[in-house]
């Protein structure tokens, strides 16, 4: 079957190929406007936006103006950003503009593609919604894009977490407004609690609805945000007035069970589970006869929440204790989850655990996950680095295809395959030496074979003067004739390298520490600096360390940022990058490119080999491991990769399967790497069991929530048309003709009599009857017949 896909593939083209050929034809016409655009002065260009609104209101449609539209947005990014758009970036417009997913590689600029589409549906005045996964990023997307936006006389606006009415409901105004996921959703719950719609000015304005209707979202890191956040319900909650006392008290008790003996700890299936005489050692100490009486039922829930909070929840990885709170990690991004908290008495354990002070438990006012609040929208689109693994979920959850977008410039990064340790020691203390080789010492390979490791002091054309590593002292030079060298890497080349928690950043920057190597940490605990660390990534060597956040959005430039290092010292003195002077900006941005050398460093950065991207350990979804790949190689540099395992991994050790475990453990000598291409399989096979569990997890979430996803959208519904002003006598007379319709159908229908007595019949006698047998019959023959098929 596979062999005939495949000859059909060929014959045809895939899908993806045959799509992207149809867009073609509306490239080309896209760029033989640019001359005509290009004549045009800033006020002409401006004008094009009132025209093209004036053709929507005649009745043509998106579709009719999206080549000049786009034309028009091409030469504003030109013109006012010095960023013209690529080809194959006005390709990815057209696809968001399709309701589609464009999946294209880290580096090709999605934050500008993002204005194609924004600009063309803003058109029609309905409100376009930018979705970034930080804060940070929506407020940086919007005053990097704003000038394009003003150039052509539309309103752009950002919703920041910690706004006030007022200010969100004046970025609501505008035409495209960025902002989080979770501020969109946390909004579209407050507007459905607040008693005024938007423009009601019988209300005060902090009363009335900010948002308005959902009508086409962009959203960046869509596989983040749909996939990975999309488990987590958005939750406005009240106090529950509880005791807090009780989760110190299950601690005390968790603190004096033992593991194996009293309880069973499943680390696959993330649960805990007390024996029988677990149960009875716990009665004991709360002192009480059963758990399973009145009164002291929520005993048992109390210490399973204990016992997972000590085993299951580990600190500076599911969690950070910042300023006397318990501070939840995303496991995805490596972020802080500021504002969130663990449900179902988890979070007040794990706060007993820690000795901070234990918040109330709360009860729910309204609810709704990200995956029903983007269902919601009347078009979506979303753009990743990573989204054809889980395209098969996109479709089924979101009917979202995805279209891989083609590079502007051929890829250039080389991936080389994983090597696995027996313990994770071996492993950090592997990466170690791989970071201070590239930082520190130029490598000499020989014709002969031989790898020499030292500082290379002086050469010329005939010969190498270096002094070995190793070496007693710097005057003892060793001189190497260029003949019989075959390569040389020298020092200096940029690292990433990629950690799954904070814990693990911290372990391997200990060890950096011991062998004197500078170098940057970028964990949720430095999060603030986040953009400034990650956009220097790529100078000369620097070594950074990243959790999974690994600056997600954050473009990694060879040689260095100019941008970023210009904003920071400018956010002192402007409270946002649209209040800098244009003059000041670019003058401060040349000033520091020319006095860092940033260009030069980004050849010889280029000549070494580009950024070289270490990843510590594989994710559970293989998506996380390509978007840290992806850090490196963008727009066409060069770049490599390499992933560092060990059998002592919480995937390897979860999922990869006991046998693996021991027949690598007695292969595999002291300090010595395995390199297989049938362990990397098994990892991929591992990962992928996850992934589909994960999904599965998802799936059932959906469709638990669809119930109440029905109740809240016709609630809502109804609310909203009263707050519009809706005749709710007519709405209440519309719903009592339909409840008459629908009841009047059901007793008319002509078997209604016998279904309703086999129902009846069937549920006394405790068995299933089929009303058909009973046509025609008198009750005591019915009666008859029920008894008998009982």
């Amino acid at each position: 079957m596979r062999g005939f896909e495949r000859a059909i593939t060929t014959l045809f083209g895939s899908s993806n190929a045959r799509y992207l050929r149809r867009l073609q034809p509306k490239v080309q016409a896209i760029g033989e406007l640019e001359e005509r655009y290009r004549a045009m002065s800033d006020a002409e260009l401006k004008e094009q936006t009132a025209k093209f609104r004036a053709r929507l209101k005649a009745g043509e449609t998106l579709d009719d103006l999206l080549v000049e539209a786009f034309a028009v947005c091409r030469e504003a990014g030109r013109r006012f950003l010095g960023m013209r758009h690529y080809d194959v970036q006005l390709i990815g417009g057209m696809v968001l503009h399709s309701g589609r997913i464009a999946e294209m590689v880290t580096g090709e600029g999605k934050t500008l593609v993002a204005t194609l589409p924004a600009y063309l549906n803003a058109l029609e005045g309905k409100g376009v919604h930018v979705v970034t996964v930080n804060d940070y990023l929506a407020r940086r997307d919007m005053e990097w894009m704003a000038p394009l936006y003003m150039g052509l006389g539309i309103t752009v606006g950002a919703i920041q977490s910690n706004m006030s009415v007022d200010e969100r409901q004046a970025a609501y105004a505008c035409d495209i407004t960025y902002g989080t996921n979770n501020e969109f959703g946390f909004d579209y719950l407050r507007d459905n609690m607040r008693p005024a719609a938007r423009g009601d000015d019988r209300f005060p304005k902090h009363l009335q609805q900010s948002q308005g209707p959902l009508n086409f979202a962009i959203i960046d890191e869509v596989d983040n945000i749909l996939i990975d956040e999309a488990r987590t319900p958005l939750i406005i909650s009240g106090p529950a007035f509880d005791d807090p006392r009780k989760y110190t008290e299950a601690d005390r008790i968790a603190r004096q069970l033992v593991k194996d003996k009293h309880f069973t700890v499943n680390e696959k299936d993330h649960h805990v589970t007390l024996t029988d005489e677990g149960v009875r050692q716990a009665e004991k100490l709360a002192g009480v006869e059963s758990f399973y009486t009145a009164g002291n039922m929520e005993w048992p829930h109390l210490i399973d929440n204990a016992l997972k909070a000590h085993y299951l929840y580990k600190r500076d990885v599911n969690y950070v204790v910042k300023e006397g709170r318990v501070v939840i990690v995303d496991e995805f991004t490596g972020r802080l989850m500021e504002g969130r908290q663990w449900s179902d008495g988890l979070h007040q354990a794990v706060e007993a655990k820690e000795g901070v002070r234990i918040k109330e438990e709360t009860q729910t006012l309204a609810t709704i996950t990200l995956q029903n609040f983007f269902k919601l929208y009347k078009k979506l689109a979303g753009m990743t680095g990573t989204a054809m693994t889980e395209a098969t979920e996109f479709w089924k959850i979101y009917k979202l295809d995805v279209i891989a977008i083609p590079t502007n410039r051929p890829l250039q990064r080389i991936e080389h395959p994983d090597v696995i340790y027996a313990t994770e020691r071996e492993k950090y203390e592997a990466v170690a030496d791989e970071i201070e080789r590239l930082n520190k010492w130029d490598e000499i390979r020989l014709k002969s074979g031989e790898i020499i490791l030292g500082q290379i002091e002086r050469e010329n054309d005939a010969e190498i003067r270096l002094v070995r590593r190793g070496s007693s002292s710097r005057k003892n030079l060793e001189v190497i004739r260029k003949e019989e060298i075959a390569d040389i890497q020298r020092r200096g080349r940029p690292v990433l390298v990629g950690t799954v928690s904070i814990e693990k950043s911290e372990r391997l920057s200990k060890l950096l520490d011991q062998r004197g190597i500078r170098h940057e940490v970028l964990n949720a605990k430095y999060h603030k600096r986040e953009a400034e660390i990650v956009a220097q990534a790529g100078r000369l060597g620097a070594v950074t360390i990243a959790t999974n956040m690994a600056g997600r959005g954050t473009d990694i430039i060879l040689g260095g940022n100019p941008e970023t290092m210009a904003w920071a010292r400018l956010q002192d003195k402007y409270p946002t990058r649209l209040d800098v002077p244009r003059e000041e900006w670019d003058a401060l941005v040349a000033e520091i490119e020319a006095a860092e050398k940033m260009k030069e460093e980004a050849e010889l950065v280029k000549s070494l080999g580009g950024l070289h991207v270490i990843g510590t350990e594989r994710h559970e979804a293989r998506r996380i491991d390509l978007q840290l790949r992806g850090r490196c190689g963008r727009q066409g540099d060069p770049g490599s990769s390499r992933f560092y395992l060990s059998l002592e991994d919480d995937l390897m050790r979860i999922f990869a399967g006991p046998w693996i475990q021991a027949l690598l453990k007695k292969s595999l000598p002291e300090g010595e790497p395995l390199e297989s291409k049938m362990v990397t399989r098994r990892v991929e096979g591992a990962q992928k069991k996850v992934e589909e569990r994960n999904f599965e997890i998802r799936k059932n979430l959906l469709e638990y929530d669809e119930v109440m996803d029905e109740q809240r959208k016709r609630v809502y519904s109804y609310r909203q048309q009263i707050l519009d002003g809706a005749n709710c006598r007519h709405m209440i007379e519309e719903m009592l003709r339909e409840e008459i319709a629908y009841h009047v159908d059901m007793f008319m229908d002509r078997d209604y009599g016998v279904e309703s007595f086999a129902q009846w019949a069937g549920n006394r006698l405790g068995t299933t009857l089929d009303g058909r047998d009973f046509r025609g019959m008198d009750f005591s023959d019915a009666e008859a017949l029920a008894r008998d098929e009982a």
